[in-house]
């Protein structure tokens, strides 16, 4: 499926911002990830196609929340009040092969979107 990420931008610390993750089709699984600057790729959250359950990096649990509208075929990132080592750009994956589990690697993902940069200010 091809992925499309929006919602993106500069917020001060203790800040808000919603990403969302356009599929162009149904998938298995869907999750973010994120690369902060210097830093290697990092999970960020996994939703399942049936949205009953969730996983979230320990940095980012209690702050940030991971929907779904399989209606629209949207995957949203709520983030709620975010630090500068948030800074990074975000990016959507989706699982459409069978095989998915909670979390990351990378690898446990089949398509990817462009990233979307968030910048939080301190």
């Amino acid at each position: 499926v091809q992925l499309q990420a929006s919602g993106g931008g500069l917020v001060q610390a203790g800040g808000s911002l919603r990403l969302s993750c356009a599929a162009s089709g149904r998938t298995i699984a869907n999750a973010w990830f994120r690369q902060r600057p210097g830093k290697a790729w990092e999970f960020v959250a996994s939703i399942p196609w049936s949205g009953n359950s969730s996983e979230y990096a320990d940095s980012v649990k209690g702050r940030f929340t991971i929907s779904r509208d399989n209606d629209k075929n949207t995957v949203d990132l709520q983030m709620d009040n975010l630090k500068p080592e948030d800074t990074a750009v975000y990016y959507c994956a989706a699982k459409t092969r069978p095989g998915w589990y909670p979390g990351g690697p990378r690898l446990n993902y089949d398509d990817w979107g462009q990233g979307t940069l968030v910048t939080v200010s301190s």
